[in-house]
């Protein structure tokens, strides 16, 4: 989980994802349209990344990807970050941590 941590904390916005998940793909969308650059971290395709997956599972993610973290914390999936969106927390959100500028 540690691992988990680190990555998390790399940039304001962080998602871990699944190259063929759909959802993933939206919402990775989602933040390129607001102008974000989130570090995606694709488990699929990366050494270790199973490893990565159980220790999201392990910290609460169900299902495991997307796993969205703003500010190092972790916000939830595709249906919190939707949600957050749709009251409009999200971009303010952003701006706090430095994800968005304008």
């Amino acid at each position: 989980m540690e691992r988990v941590t680190k990555l998390a904390s790399e940039k304001p916005v962080v998602i871990f994802s699944k190259s063929s998940c759909c959802m993933c793909h939206t919402i990775k969308t989602l933040f390129y349209d607001f102008g974000a650059s989130p570090a995606v971290h694709e488990l699929d395709e990366i050494p270790r990344g199973r490893e990565i997956e159980q220790a999201l599972l392990r910290l609460g993610c169900s299902p495991s990807v997307p796993a969205v973290f703003i500010g190092g914390e972790h916000v939830g999936g595709a249906n919190e970050v939707m949600s957050l969106h749709l009251n409009r927390s999200l971009i303010p959100m952003l701006r706090r941590v430095g994800a968005l500028w304008v």
